[in-house]
């Protein structure tokens, strides 16, 4: 499964048709169709529709990318998470990446490597974002699609600069193709990561599992309560569905429609049932002895003598 999370997208677009097809071609699964917003957010914020006539075998995903240049820009970030897949962030000073990878609720942090950076990856910074689930992406399209000598050397150097950071971890590799020419096979992402700093595994990584990781997760947060309680429509009543490693049930409270509470057991269908008790030893004892004078008592009468 390879993925590509990181093609610009409008409605009015006549080339995407061909991108998704060549896509699918080239071997990928899951794409991500994002729009980018600059400065302020407009009051309502909704994923446009998805294009016509896309590949059977082609997963689309809806995705925003935000670009922050004030730190105070980050009010509405929980709402844009409902609207959309996908949330990348795309700061342009040091100050908006540290608020990026240590408090904002994001899922991938998206910088432009084709041009020069005005600050330095440090790896307290980007170990901050990577233990709190945050990817971060490189996006090739700009810096090796005849954009000129300084963008493919900026791709470059940022891109060794972020390897060097992360050691490698938490890394994920995006086209960012406006037209079909400018995307590249998987193994050919993989080659170009090498060049970069990474090993032909951690290459893949960042095209397969890294880029998996990050719609898992990215799901998981929308869909559940930290990822571990999750809220289901059952009609009248919320049934809240508990996961974890455990197979065994747990209890979980149950709001019923009067406004009461009770405790309701999760993966059996009658939840009033309960649950015998295991006799203590002190009853054990009391019903053993019980047991044999009664059989003594029984015997007695057979043999037609009384017990005093």
């Amino acid at each position: 499964m390879f993925f590509d999370l990181n093609i610009p997208y409008n409605p009015g677009d006549s080339e995407i048709a061909h991108t998704l097809n060549f896509l699918a071609e080239l071997g990928y699964t899951t794409v991500a169709l994002s729009e980018t917003i600059n400065g302020k957010l407009p009051p309502s914020l909704t994923a446009s529709p998805a294009p016509k006539d896309i590949p059977r075998n082609l997963t689309l995903l809806s995705r925003l990318n935000l670009t922050l240049s004030d730190p105070a820009q980050n009010q509405r970030l929980a709402s844009l998470t409902q609207a959309y897949d996908l949330v990348a962030l795309r700061p342009t000073n040091e100050k908006a990446l540290l608020n990026a990878c240590t408090n904002l609720e994001c899922d991938i942090i998206s910088l432009d490597f084709s041009v020069r950076l005005p600050f330095h990856f440090k790896f307290k910074m980007v170990s901050a974002a990577i233990s709190r689930g945050v990817r971060f992406e490189i996006c090739y399209s700009p810096g090796v699609t005849g954009s000129g000598l300084d963008a493919r050397r900026n791709l470059i150097g940022n891109a060794m600069g972020l390897i060097r950071a992360t050691r490698g971890r938490g890394i994920i590799v995006s086209s960012e193709a406006r037209k079909a020419l400018s995307v590249r096979a998987p193994w050919d992402v993989i080659n170009l990561t090498c060049i970069w700093g990474l090993s032909q595994e951690r290459g893949k990584e960042a095209v397969c599992e890294e880029a998996r990781k990050v719609t898992a997760l990215a799901k998981l947060k929308r869909t559940s309560w930290r990822g571990i309680v999750d809220i289901l429509d059952g009609g009248n009543k919320s049934v809240a569905k508990v996961t974890g490693l455990s197979s065994k049930p747990r209890e979980v409270a149950e709001t019923k429609s009067d406004g009461l509470k009770r405790k309701a057991s999760l993966g059996s269908e009658a939840a009033t049932e309960e649950i015998e008790k295991p006799l203590s030893k002190r009853e054990m004892k009391r019903r053993a002895k019980k047991a044999r004078l009664e059989a003594v008592g029984g015997q007695n009468n057979a043999n037609g003598t009384t017990t005093t």
